[in-house]
């Protein structure tokens, strides 16, 4: 709440006495908490930028302590195998200083000398083994996009997260999601934060390979993949193309779906409604392309969310950037990908990453 809002509620109490005037402060003070009340952006390009720069550190800030003292020593090559039309090799990075990150990294047999850079985010759907591997083999719901960006010559990092693929240390996936979260909370720390960190230093890692143009970089993912992808995207202003499926709602509308269940502990960021709607985590996005794609009869984005955020981004869009930079689309479907929505994603990954040779306009 500003001080000009705060001294409006005065003025307009000065009739009552000072404890009258004191509850109806507190009382509209918690009425602007609830309505999600935040800073609305500014409207001149540079005071929006300097807007953006200053919310990105308020978000950072809701992750909890985050060990950015750790300097990460050099990845370990485990082995290299082949695969069709590209090269894998299967690594141990040092991101966090707490447990080393099992990843691969598929590099395209064609590609440019500087190629695109993609950091493919895995899903959760309760699958705890597959992690990163994910890339390679795909869900039920999604076949897997190893042979896509192989074809495109896009060169791509999958992580595994906290609690999942080979950083899964108990025998119930489940259990050990939320031991995680319990501990990580006693030590002052997030899950979702410690997550959210190692992606980001996933990119540093992406971003440092020589094949690499790390001007073109993306974000990519299903699910819980999406929410990290578009997480990333509004932290880290180097994500040149945010590409996620089927995990973008308002939170407040999943709050009245009554659905909070649908998703693990993983999701749930103390204080963060607070200061943070969904649309003002995306906002931090703008200018840069967005695509986002989501089921209306996927119970984890209840459509009048999508919507709310769509209709929230779309005008930010016009004033700072390109109304076509920015596509929120809900299809009939539950929690999947269908055809429609992988041939928007290729044509995207093509236009943005493949064949766009300049940085970030963010």
């Amino acid at each position: 709440m500003t001080k000009e809002m705060t001294k409006e509620i005065i003025t307009k109490t000065d009739g009552d006495g000072p404890s009258e005037r004191r509850q109806f402060l507190l009382g509209s003070l918690a009425g602007v908490a609830a309505a999600g009340l935040a800073p609305s952006p500014p409207t001149e390009p540079a005071a929006f930028r300097r807007f953006q720069q200053k919310r990105r550190r308020e978000l950072w800030g809701l992750l909890g302590k985050l060990p950015w003292s750790h300097r990460p020593g050099p990845p370990k090559l485990r082995r290299i195998e082949k695969g069709p039309g590209y090269t894998l090799e299967h690594l141990e990075l040092d991101l966090n200083g707490i447990e080393t990150v099992p990843a691969i990294l598929l590099i395209p047999d064609k590609r440019q000398p500087k190629a695109p850079g993609l950091l493919y985010i895995h899903w959760h759907g309760g699958n705890y083994p597959t992690g990163k591997d994910e890339l390679l083999t795909g869900r039920k719901v999604l076949p897997a996009y190893a042979p896509v960006v192989a074809e495109k010559g896009i060169v791509t990092l999958a992580i595994d997260s906290w609690c999942f693929g080979e950083r899964k240390h108990a025998e119930d996936g489940r259990q050990g999601e939320w031991d995680a979260f319990k501990k990580m909370i006693w030590h002052g720390q997030v899950l979702y934060g410690m997550m959210m960190f190692d992606e980001f230093r996933a990119m540093d890692y992406l971003a440092s390979r020589p094949e690499v143009d790390a001007s073109r970089l993306g974000a990519f993912g299903i699910s819980m993949g999406a929410t990290k992808a578009w997480w990333l995207a509004a932290l880290d202003p180097r994500v040149r193309l945010c590409v996620d499926l089927c995990c973008m709602t308002d939170f407040d509308e999943l709050i009245k779906a009554d659905n909070l269940k649908g998703h693990g502990i993983y999701y749930y960021v103390p204080d963060l409604l607070n200061h943070f709607s969904t649309a003002q985590i995306n906002e931090l996005i703008v200018p840069r392309p967005h695509l986002s794609l989501n089921g209306r009869r996927d119970l984890l984005t209840p459509p009048a969310g999508v919507e709310k955020v769509r209709d929230y981004l779309l005008p930010l869009y016009q004033r700072f950037g390109r109304t076509e930079d920015c596509r929120v689309e809900l299809f009939d479907c539950g929690h999947e990908e269908l055809p429609g929505m992988r041939s928007l994603v290729t044509g995207w990954m093509d236009q943005h990453l493949v064949a766009s040779r300049k940085g970030s306009r963010a």
